[in-house]
């Protein structure tokens, strides 16, 4: 499996031809806002009369949400989920509650490659804290133990979850930042923002169209160089971008990198000769869910899973420069703008 913490997409994705100046009227000038939330620089533009009070309406809630659903730091949901692990239910908030249900979707439909409860594991890497090291093999394989989100037990009438062994930990980081990106679109439609660029650390969530009535163009990352330098675009329209990558979260030990994509079969970072995913869709929760399922799929059982998604579109990176897109990418004008890489055909 693989899970992320909040920073885990941080400026994976860049934008690309960002703001256009499309006049001088008061509409046309874009507004945009940053913050530091959910361990990671989020960042906010938007155009319309009120788009500034809109903007702190969605910085609102993201706070709400991080204060909710974080698994680090003193208090939260999930905390107490976390801390009554074997013993009892705990109370949560319709949006806790949602969100874990979606995540026990999504580990149930990739086979626990995705794995909410992979808490256990993240905390013993610590990759992305001062305290990352490798773990020793025991170690792992005691976290391992820890790790299975069948023993994850809701209850729908009293909106209450459960960890039904001893010593296991929620992660949400994998999906909830999908959610909050979501919320901040919703915030910014119903305020009546009509073109808007929601960017949760590399969540992207574009909002209509530009100004100028064209689509948002959208730079996929270069795995391989600093942030900033793009190895694709696509031009999207009320859509997301969520990417999983090797390469932003890491530490390096007697030469050897160590990302913080782990896998719940192994306990070691996921290795699987995959740099990178994006995932496009219409909804951020489940492409932040889907980025990370199915990077630690991998490339075949990972496009299979894609493939069986409506409206859902991904392009995967391999370690020697390969891409490989599903089917319906094209739509999106999916273009490599960086020679070294070069688009291939996965096998039948």
């Amino acid at each position: 499996m693989t899970v992320k913490t909040f920073a885990k997409y941080f400026f994976i994705i860049v934008l690309t031809s960002l703001l256009i100046s499309c006049g001088t009227t008061k509409t046309q000038n874009p507004v945009t806002k940053t913050n530091f939330m959910l361990d990671t620089i989020i960042r906010i533009t938007a155009y319309g009369d009120n788009a500034s009070e809109a903007i702190d309406r969605v910085f609102d809630r993201i706070n709400d949400i991080q204060k909710k659903m974080t698994a680090s730091g003193d208090d939260s949901e999930v905390i107490e989920i976390n801390r009554k692990a074997g013993k009892d239910f705990q109370k949560v908030s319709p949006d806790t509650f949602y969100v874990i249900k979606k995540g026990i979707y999504y580990s149930e439909s990739s086979r626990g490659r995705f794995d909410i409860t992979i808490g256990p594991l993240v905390k013993l890497w610590g990759i992305g804290t001062d305290k990352a090291r490798v773990p020793s093999p025991e170690e792992i394989k005691s976290a391992l133990r820890h790790v299975n989100y069948k023993n994850v037990v809701v209850n729908e009438n009293e909106n209450s979850v459960m960890l039904s062994k001893p010593g296991m930990a929620l992660d949400l980081g994998a999906i909830a930042k999908g959610y909050a990106a979501d919320e901040a679109a919703r915030i910014l439609k119903a305020s009546g923002i009509k073109s808007a660029v929601v960017d949760l650390g590399g969540n992207i969530y574009v909002i209509g169209r530009k100004p100028d009535d064209s689509p948002w163009k959208i730079g996929i990352q270069n795995p391989f160089e600093p942030r900033g330098n793009t190895f694709a675009t696509v031009d999207v329209t009320d859509k997301t971008l969520v990417t999983s990558g090797v390469y932003e979260r890491y530490f390096i030990k007697n030469g050897k990198r160590y990302h913080h994509i782990l896998d719940t079969s192994t306990g070691y970072p996921v290795d699987n000769g995959l740099v990178s995913v994006t995932i496009i869709s219409d909804s951020s929760i489940d492409a932040d869910a889907l980025s990370t399922a199915v990077f630690a799929l991998g490339l075949k059982d990972g496009m299979k899973y894609v493939e069986k998604m409506p409206d859902v579109e991904a392009a995967f990176v391999t370690g020697d420069r390969w891409i490989y897109t599903s089917s319906g990418i094209g739509q999106y004008g999916f273009k490599i703008t960086n020679k070294s890489f070069k688009l291939e055909k996965l096998d039948e």
